[in-house]
């Protein structure tokens, strides 16, 4: 009988966007990029923050696509000059 293991290591590997799909990342992938801790994610996560995720059993797993548009909408715009307050 062939066990899972040995499915996996001789089942050809098929990237994501053969299938259509985004590429995914995992968390500590995701906190690596950001550069933040793992812990932050979580906590932007409880709070509503951060990008979407998939869960698959106890698993994050966040599309490449969602981290863009995430990032994309953190940016913020220049202040004016003259306006940026100073101590």
């Amino acid at each position: 009988m062939t066990t899972h293991d040995e499915l996996l290591s001789t089942s050809p590997s098929i990237s994501p966007e053969a299938w259509g799909l985004d590429a995914l990342i995992s968390i500590a992938e995701l906190s690596a990029y950001l550069g933040v801790p793992v812990a932050t994610i979580y906590d932007w996560r409880v709070h509503g923050h951060g990008p979407a995720a998939f869960r698959f059993g106890k698993h994050l797993r966040f599309a490449i696509s969602d981290v863009r548009a995430w990032i994309a909408e953190q940016k913020e715009p220049a202040g004016q000059p003259g306006t940026a307050k100073r101590r």
